[in-house]
């Protein structure tokens, strides 16, 4: 899965639609973009990241055939995403990440993985392979990150 998210950019429509088409010449399972379910529908991207504030647009999203992955930052968050039919969510911070709150750490994540039936992507301050390691451990299905990356 491959996730498009630029929230400040002026251009996001014609540079989501440039990024699914360059994203369909790979095998990725799913390409994501944020925020936009009507946005997501109509250039053929496969679902559509939503923010913790956006859970209300959850239904509206599955309404349009997308799949749907959400941010949480809360075990209520997760609770309520699963609840009204997100098919993932990234939950954050795990560790300590600038200007994201405090982390929930490993045991944090492992317990939320325990209380919702949907795949939970680790994410927040992941910069090592140790530390993907130790998500994988707790039970998540993945992680996201954009420090691991760069």
């Amino acid at each position: 899965m491959i996730v498009y998210r630029d929230k400040s950019n002026s251009n996001y429509a014609v540079d989501a639609a440039d990024f699914v088409e360059a994203a369909k010449a790979y095998p990725f399972d799913k390409i994501i973009i944020h925020g936009d379910s009507r946005l997501a529908k109509s250039i053929g991207s496969d679902g559509v990241h939503l923010a913790s504030t956006q859970l209300h647009m959850i239904s509206e999203a599955k309404a349009r055939g997308l799949f749907v992955v959400v941010s949480t930052h809360s075990l209520k968050e997760l609770k309520e995403a699963e609840i009204s039919g997100a098919d993932m969510a990234t939950y954050s911070p795990v560790f300590h990440t600038p200007n994201k709150g405090k982390a929930v750490g490993i045991k944090g994540l492992h317990k939320a993985t325990l209380e919702v039936n949907i795949p939970v992507l680790a994410l927040g301050g992941i910069l090592t392979k140790k530390q993907i390691v130790s998500c994988q451990e707790a039970g998540a299905a993945g992680f996201a990150s954009i420090r691991y990356f760069a």
